[in-house]
């Protein structure tokens, strides 16, 4: 067995691979890590690139591959790729569901039954709370589009962000929970996790630091190298930070894995200084 398979065998190095297919966004929203918006540049990884990645990844010992961005669904040629990823490794790809009308949405139908779970943000039962941090009407978007996935056969994750989830109002995380039960989701498919202090959120002086020992290891490429967390290549008033930069080298993929594990040296898997965000 490989170093690189070894870690991810031992949680050393998360099992899943991240990847950003881009950065731009349909909306603003106030805590976003890389200050995605609709005209932000756009960082694009090309379908062939993150097809090469993903054949890597499963060789190299990786049993998942994660998709986020920027919204991806705002790139036409998202719902085939996801198709031939999942014949790869299953696939779960970050969105804010805003988009899922019309032929975005059956663009989605031969998605229905494979290995393919959409995350998708809710922040808040009550819309003026949600939309607030994400957008006016977001929220209206958001519950129309999860049952219509879910009708297609599409597996439909719930990710609420909240400025300190271990302070928020207890009636009202159940009111959330109580909500996405009754659009079809359990509470398996629902993750609630802080805001992070990078990009825009730290900004604004929102959320929680994270940097390298607070964050899970997790293999993340994007057009511009290979970072230590999806929470790493953050943007900050235009400029993308480094702090968790592993290699601007992502091809072969073996050389960031590599790089990753080497300078996790002997760390053991999920030291308790770690967020454990999902």
């Amino acid at each position: 067995m490989s170093a690189v398979a070894e870690a991810i065998a031992e949680g050393r190095v998360g099992e899943r691979l991240w990847l950003y297919p881009n950065y731009h966004c349909n909306l603003r929203c106030t805590y976003c890590l890389t200050e995605s918006a609709p005209g932000v540049p756009r960082r694009l990884l090309e379908p062939e690139t993150i097809l090469e990645r993903a054949h890597e990844a499963r060789a190299l010992g990786f049993t998942g591959v994660g998709i986020t961005g920027g919204e991806p669904f705002l790139l036409d040629w998202l719902p085939e790729l996801l198709a031939e990823l999942a014949q790869i490794l299953p696939v779960i790809v970050l969105s804010n569901a805003t988009l899922f009308t019309g032929r975005r949405l059956a663009a989605l139908e031969p998605l229905g039954g494979l290995p393919i779970h959409i995350q998708i943000s809710l922040d808040s039962a009550e819309p003026d709370a949600n939309d607030e941090m994400r957008g006016s009407g977001n929220f209206a978007e958001v519950v129309a589009a999860i049952p219509e996935l879910l009708r297609r056969g599409i597996g439909v994750r719930v990710a609420t962000t909240l400025e300190d989830p271990a302070s928020h109002d207890p009636a009202e995380l159940d009111r959330l929970c109580e909500l996405h039960r009754s659009l079809g989701v359990g509470d398996e498919d629902h993750v609630v996790r802080p805001v992070i202090r990078r990009g825009r959120a730290a900004a604004g002086g929102m959320g929680v630091p994270a940097g390298a020992d607070e964050l899970d290891p997790e293999l993340t490429i994007t057009a511009d190298g290979a970072f230590a967390s999806p929470f790493g290549p953050t943007v900050r008033a235009g400029a993308l930070d480094t702090d968790l930069l592993v290699t601007r080298t992502t091809s072969p993929l073996a050389v960031p894995a590599g790089a990753l594990v080497r300078a996790l040296g002997g760390r053991a898997a999920g030291h308790d200084a770690r967020l454990g965000i999902r």
